[in-house]
């Protein structure tokens, strides 16, 4: 996965990549040499006592050190910017994959783990590409270049490195075996760290109401201490690498000495050539130890590629059409024709045999018990999920075969939970339409009957609002949501539920002026409060998923037991007449 993922998004990057490897293959080229230039200035230079030969080769090994650090700064520099890009590019594709998700799919990955897998996954990976290019692409040229300079040097003395290679890789291979499983169980227990500490946060009044504080910390705790334990071993075994590795350098030092000394009491070499050797294998060692490095970063990167590409490559159910009606020819008319929709694996459908029709200039209200499928019906219209059977029209067109542009600009869906971005009233009331002017913003928040209580706010327009509107309250939330609707000017207007928080008298105001500005256009209002929806054109009673009734409030009244049950609950008889 890993693999594939680099080689998808690293395509564009190929030349600055090319560049890089250049770059690094200079910098090592340049490394290698200078252990040789002083293997010269010791043995025919200090030993001979040639003064001029060594500040020649002096000045040769400045050029060298020169051209190292000029070509070691533009591969970590080209190594930066190509690993951040890459980045970039990966976030994207993750965030534009989960903008098309339906609520579907987003309810089985869960905002916490999409976080997650955004932002920390992510950061893995490009990590890793980072140290890949800074240190991977050098450390293999420098491991084979060091075996043959040290060969150069003495073979006899070359042994040594047939003893050291093998037990470093035996000693790298097994802790990087053990430790890939402890990272995939370290995203996970992130994940549930992060989704205790989102609903701890969301749902703080709900927590300090039921006074349940003692109990949410115990939940965290345990949540966070799962992750330390998890990433407790993998430190554990992360510090067995370095000293493993620091050992075997040790020893084998050690044994070249040793196994040096000899050779040069017997004059097979000299002593220049046994410090040259000396330095490749300490630059043959650090290369072994930046491969060390790079392999302790592998697997937790292999489980968060594995993560992402996860989301990557997760179809949405709802499609774009192949090819979009992008033009429709009449104003606003929706009808739903014996649609069904069932989740997956369900073994019944939520919604059966739905049948209705809304007509421009009309109002036309669900009502139900909880559960009977109000909300999801009318989120299949704006395809916040698809039909599994039947067909949602908006002017006698499909809506799957809708362009989505156009569906978008022709729906407006106020939500029962109505959510506001951070940013002011104004950019959230010009979130449908960025175009739209103070008045026809004022307009709306008039009709909406929020206009008061923003012209009471610090700026007006310009006052703050932050992340999911909770510095205003539940009612103010929802008259801004309408407002921000209203401001779109769809011709097909979708309420579910959006007056709940609202008292008697702004409900009976807001319904007033809703049915001037929305004279012309269909409006479908889902509604558990009987006064609500009372004097719409058509009601439609749901239960269980079925329409078991469809007509005016006094016709259902008096023909409906369903819908009289509902009335009665909330009205006394002659409220209701």
């Amino acid at each position: 996965m890993l693999i594939r993922l680099l080689q998808t998004h690293l395509r564009p990057y190929r030349r600055a990549i090319a560049l890089l490897v250049l770059l690094q293959l200079l910098q090592t080229s340049a490394t290698l040499y200078l252990p040789t230039l002083n293997a010269d200035i010791i043995d025919d230079g200090v030993v001979k006592g040639d003064t001029g030969l060594v500040l020649r080769l002096g000045g040769v090994m400045l050029a060298v050190s020169l051209v190292q650090v000029v070509c070691n700064i533009g591969a970590v520099y080209y190594g930066a910017r190509t690993a951040a890009a890459l980045g970039r590019d990966i976030r994207a594709a993750v965030f534009d994959r989960v903008q098309s998700f339906s609520a579907r799919e987003v309810g089985r990955f869960g905002a916490p783990t999409l976080i997650t897998r955004t932002t920390n996954d992510v950061q893995q990976v490009q990590m890793l590409v980072l140290m890949a290019f800074t240190l991977m692409v050098s450390a293999p040229i420098m491991c084979v270049g060091g075996v043959a300079m040290a060969l150069g040097q003495d073979v006899a003395l070359s042994a040594v490195l047939l003893a050291v290679v093998p037990v470093l890789g035996i000693a790298v291979t097994v802790i990087v075996i053990r430790m890939r499983p402890l990272f995939r169980t370290m995203q996970e227990r992130l994940d549930t760290v992060n989704r205790v500490l989102r609903e701890q946060i969301t749902g703080n009044r709900v927590i300090r109401a039921f006074v349940r504080d003692a109990y949410e910390r115990e939940r965290f705790r345990g949540a966070n201490a799962g992750l330390t334990d998890v990433s407790m071993a993998t430190g554990r075994l992360m510090a067995l690498m370095f000293p493993t590795v620091l050992t075997v350098v040790n020893v084998s030092s050690v044994a070249v000495v040793w196994f040096g000394a000899q050779r040069i009491d017997s004059g097979a070499i000299q002593i220049g050539a046994l410090t040259a050797f000396l330095a490749y294998l300490m630059q043959i060692v650090m290369a072994v130890m930046m491969a060390t490095f790079m392999f302790m970063m592998v697997p937790r990167a292999e489980v968060c590629a594995e993560r992402i590409e996860e989301v990557l490559g997760t179809e949405s159910s709802v499609v774009p059409p192949r090819r979009p009606v992008r033009k429709l020819t009449r104003h606003g008319a929706l009808e739903l024709r014996d649609v069904e929709f069932r989740y997956p694996g369900a073994e019944e459908p939520v919604l059966r045999g739905v049948s209705l029709a809304a007509r421009p200039g009309e109002t036309t209200a669900i009502i139900g018990s909880t559960g009977s499928g109000k909300s999801t019906l009318l989120g299949l219209v704006p395809r916040l999920s698809d039909a599994t059977g039947g067909e949602v029209l908006v002017d006698g067109v499909d809506v799957r075969e809708l362009d989505p542009a156009l569906l978008t600009r022709t729906v407006g869906l106020v939500p029962q939970k109505p959510y506001l971005f951070s940013g002011t009233v104004a950019t959230n009331l010009r979130y449908g339409s960025p175009g739209a002017s103070d008045e026809e913003l004022w307009r709306a928040l008039e009709v909406a009957q929020a206009a008061d209580f923003v012209r009471r706010l610090d700026g007006g327009l310009d006052a703050p609002i932050a992340q999911g509107g909770t510095n205003v309250s539940g009612g103010q939330r929802q008259r801004l949501a309408i407002a921000r609707t209203l401001v779109q000017r769809p011709e097909v207007y979708l309420f579910d539920d959006s007056f709940s928080a609202l008292d008697y008298t702004t409900d009976a105001a807001l319904r007033s002026a809703l049915s001037a500005e929305t004279a012309e256009a269909t409006v479908v209002i889902v509604a558990q409060r009987v006064s609500t929806i009372r004097e719409a054109d058509r009601i439609v009673v749901l239960d269980e998923g079925r329409v078991v009734g469809s007509g005016t409030h006094h016709e259902l009244m008096e023909r409906n037991d369903t819908y009289r049950e509902i009335v009665l609950s909330q009205l006394t008889e002659a409220e209701a007449a």
